[in-house]
């Protein structure tokens, strides 16, 4: 396929669109794609596969689609310069393709085999656009586009997608480009990760006063910190529509991809398959954080090695009459049943009663086993105490001691995210913390606020992983 600019440059005045004039510019480490959304005499989307320099270019009149049946027609246009995968922005009307321009997606892509003029197949990883694809010829400049079958193949229209991923622009707004000065401060304001975060105003919690913005923010700015423990791991989340007050629901099945959310297809124990869903990055966690979900839940392996669990938490959950001196005293117990069983253990505030403790698990173990482990490990401290704990998870069992929940460790089953908020009076944060620090801070007393403060100190999990 050769690469040619000559074309392109011929049908544009470059006096009067802002378009890139644009050369043949040297091969990146990295092969980038964009999709631009182009409101001209028709509608359509532009696929564009950067290729020796240039951007390999296909007209798509009704976009992409994620519907492995769908055959979307492609026409190839003339190459353009790399430097337009960055172009947004409004093409004068009478010259060649005027009218608005929106990035409607962008990122990387790789081939897959030889990129050739009869077809060829590659992947694309977009923040919209992801997986397996193929690019099909079937007469002079007609292409076919498809979508091949894979974890990330859904049947939701995504070009109802209507927001760049650049700008979080619509169309109208690019075409106006006369927004004021203070309406572009709150636009941008209210995108965090390139997600639009609608009704950014709502009230979450009442008091302290904490909206749905802030609460995106919040996450924005522990990402780095948090999704490690996230990412590329199967999440449950708790939903809060209307704030805490009002109805609140679990969630642990896929409703539709959004960016930066993958797909992973399950058995349950009827035979039945169904969806779950994973951050690929922290875009995916903006993304739930936009459709109201502020509480996550990811699973103790991740989706690379999902029956090989890698992180074992024990939730010390007291009788209610139990004063926190006793609850401090438990933590202790089982840190020092850790330490003779040479497990490294971390420790965070759980954002309710007690305390979580964490351990990390290098070896190769099956969850049939890994569950007997901390159920041993629980009945090892029920044992030596029976007075103080008990691995029994019946209420009356409980009555005066602490229950050393070791269900969790078992598959399908999922434990709070370190820094996710919790759903309850006052937003605490489930929030790592160090083992000097036990006697000092109680289970729900760090708020947002104070998390956010804390990314400055040194972190009390560095050698986690």
């Amino acid at each position: 396929m050769t690469n040619n600019l000559k074309k392109y440059q011929e049908k544009r005045n470059f006096k009067k669109t802002s378009e890139p004039k644009g050369k043949i510019a040297k091969s990146s480490s990295k092969l980038h794609f964009v999709v631009q959304h182009h409101l001209a005499r028709k509608d359509h989307f532009d696929f564009r596969l950067e290729w020796h320099g240039t951007l390999k270019s296909w007209a798509i009149p009704k976009g992409p689609s994620y519907n492995i049946k769908d055959r979307r027609l492609a026409i190839q246009v003339e190459d353009h310069p790399l430097s337009y995968r960055n172009f947004e922005g409004t093409i004068p009307k009478g010259e060649y393709g005027g009218g608005t321009v929106m990035i409607w997606d962008e990122g990387y892509w790789e081939p897959k085999d030889n990129f050739n003029q009869k077809g060829f197949k590659f992947t694309l990883y977009g923040k919209r656009l992801k997986g397996s694809w193929s690019l099909i010829s079937f007469k002079d400049n007609n292409w076919l586009l498809i979508k091949e079958k894979d974890e990330y193949h859904v049947f939701s229209d995504i070009t109802k997608l209507n927001r760049s991923v650049k700008t979080g622009r619509t169309m109208k707004q690019i075409a106006e480009n006369k927004i004021n000065k203070k309406a572009i401060t709150s636009k941008v304001k209210a995108i965090v990760e390139d997600i639009k975060i609608t009704n950014p105003d709502k009230v979450i919690f009442p008091k302290p006063k904490i909206t749905k913005l802030d609460l995106a923010m919040y996450y924005h700015q522990v990402a780095k910190r948090m999704m490690p423990y996230l990412e590329h791991r199967i999440i449950s989340t708790i939903r809060c529509p209307e704030g805490i007050n009002k109805d609140k629901f679990f969630k642990k099945h896929l409703e539709n991809i959004n960016e930066g959310i993958g797909k992973i297809i399950l058995k349950s124990k009827s035979l039945h398959k169904e969806d779950y869903y994973y951050f690929e990055n922290s875009q995916g966690l903006i993304s739930e954080v936009q459709m109201n979900s502020f509480e996550f839940h990811p699973w103790g392996s991740s989706v690379d090695h999902l029956e090989k669990p890698d992180i074992m938490v024990f939730d010390l959950d007291p009788d209610e009459k139990l004063s926190l001196k006793k609850i401090r005293e438990g933590v202790k117990d089982l840190k020092s049943i850790l330490d003779e069983l040479n497990l490294k253990s971390y420790l965070k505030t759980s954002g309710g009663k007690g305390y979580h403790v964490v351990v990390p698990i290098k070896k190769e173990i099956t969850w049939k086993k890994f569950r007997e482990s901390a159920k041993n490990i629980a009945v090892l401290m029920e044992t030596k105490w029976p007075e103080k704990y008990t691995s029994n998870i019946r209420l009356k069992k409980r009555q005066g001691k602490i229950f050393i929940d070791w269900v969790r460790n078992t598959r399908g089953a999922t434990s709070v995210a370190p820094y996710s908020i919790r759903l309850r009076k006052n937003c605490p944060v489930s929030m790592p913390i160090s083992w000097k620090e036990l006697d000092k801070v109680k289970p729900n007393e760090i708020g947002i606020t104070e998390a956010l403060k804390r990314l400055k100190r040194k972190n009390p999990w560095e050698d986690f992983f």
